[in-house]
């Protein structure tokens, strides 16, 4: 090949790299992850019995954290908070405890994390869907969503 073949084929190879540059990082940016919460990350990695003792072991640590602000604060400002943010669904879930197999819910926090908007979101915020879905009437997931979606929340006997 002489040289002014291969200066022209380097030239427009070079040209296309440049026209096709900024495409090639749009594309990159958009195949980034957004950044995902740390819980939901361990959680991911557990098998069902590792599963079972983190959520019991986190339902247990919210009720005990409950327990010493109540004999420590009484019944302050930031104890109602943590009721009314934390405690108030756990008490919610232990109630349910006779009736339901802890795993209903772990399965409930496993959907929960599947759904890419989600993942970022908070354990708390797991249990607060798992919850609500462990309890709304219907027997698919579609079903119990359409129902949380036009308040037809009951209890399955009802």
């Amino acid at each position: 090949m002489n040289n002014k073949i291969k200066i022209s084929i380097i030239t427009r190879t070079c040209f296309i790299s440049l026209l096709l540059y900024p495409a090639t990082l749009a594309l990159a940016q958009e195949a980034e992850e957004t950044e995902r919460n740390l819980i939901a990350v361990y959680w991911t990695t557990l098998n069902q019995k590792e599963k079972e003792i983190y959520l019991f072991s986190y339902l247990t640590q919210v009720y005990e954290t409950y327990d010493a602000l109540k004999k420590e604060a009484g019944y302050s400002e930031v104890t109602q908070w943590y009721y009314d943010n934390k405690a108030e669904t756990v008490f919610g879930i232990f109630d349910q405890l006779d009736d339901t197999d802890l795993l209903e819910f772990i399965g409930w926090v496993d959907e929960y994390y599947t759904h890419k908007e989600f993942q970022n979101n908070s354990f708390m915020d797991a249990l607060v869907f798992a919850f609500r879905f462990q309890q709304a009437s219907g027997e698919t997931i579609w079903e119990k969503y359409e129902n949380l979606k036009y308040g037809k929340i009951k209890p399955e006997g009802e």
